[in-house]
């Protein structure tokens, strides 16, 4: 099998497979660097530090979920599908945020977990998720454009001649046709913010026990309802309300030429 069939088939077995596998990544590799390089980088920083670090963490996750909103919202049906069976494309989507880059949902992916990274406050660990992202969904991407140049031929490889695949070109920007669908990312996003949620979390957990765990008697002293255990479950609460409407009335429907 030639090399660029061979990176198309695995793009595709990953494409299908994109939701789950960095969910399985990060719990299976998380707990074991919470353990070492992250557990005593955060016990040397202040108060002060940890306070503006969790606030920068939380920032960038929110800034990645607007630019997954903004593609959903602002995109018409037949692209930024939520499809993992195979690839589908009923239109070349070339305005809105597909003027600025090629793959704005990924960006915004990478925008989550980098939040999410930079909360764990490990350097080093951010850097290889970091490549281990890149590896990852470069095949993705390689398989998606090389589908995409089959369906639209010239006019795809002219627009990607001219949009970034990953780091936006801002001034380059061009309103697209489509209104902003808020519903649609109601609809649609309330996973991943579940996702997300539960990841600080988990990782919040694990570094207070850790760190309590180090001082005598701490874990009977530890507060166990802590404030990301209260955020988790008032989202919790906002994705039942939302995974309801969906399933359970028209609220939420979809709207006209939408997904």
């Amino acid at each position: 099998m030639a090399l660029i069939h061979s990176c198309e088939k695995s793009g595709n077995w990953l494409f299908k497979h994109r939701g789950v596998v960095p969910v399985f990544v990060f719990l299976v590799c998380s707990p074991v660097l919470l353990c070492t390089f992250s557990f005593w980088n955060y016990w040397m920083y202040s108060t002060g530090t940890v306070i503006a670090v969790t606030i920068l963490a939380a920032l960038v996750s929110l800034a990645g979920m607007a630019v997954r909103a903004y593609t959903i919202g602002a995109t018409p049906r037949g692209t930024s599908g939520r499809n993992t069976g195979k690839q589908v494309a009923k239109q070349l989507n070339t305005k809105g945020i597909y003027s600025i880059v090629r793959h704005p949902l990924y960006l915004g992916n990478y925008l989550m977990w980098l939040g999410l990274l930079i909360f764990i406050m490990d350097f080093p660990f951010l850097v290889v998720v970091s490549l281990v992202y890149w590896l990852y969904y470069e095949r993705i991407m390689f398989a998606e454009e090389r589908f995409l140049e089959r369906e639209f031929g010239q006019q795809y490889l002219d627009w990607s001649m001219t949009v970034p695949a990953f780091w936006p070109k801002f001034r380059q920007f061009e309103k697209g046709d489509v209104p902003f669908h808020f519903k649609s990312v109601l609809r649609r996003e309330y996973p991943g913010f579940m996702a997300i949620t539960l990841c600080f979390t988990l990782v919040d957990y694990i570094r207070a026990i850790l760190c309590a765990w180090m001082l005598p008697e701490g874990l009977f002293t530890m507060s166990w309802l802590r404030p990301s255990a209260i955020i988790c479950l008032i989202v919790a609460i906002i994705v039942l309300v939302l995974r309801y409407l969906k399933h359970n009335s028209s609220i939420l429907a979809p709207e006209e030429n939408r997904d």
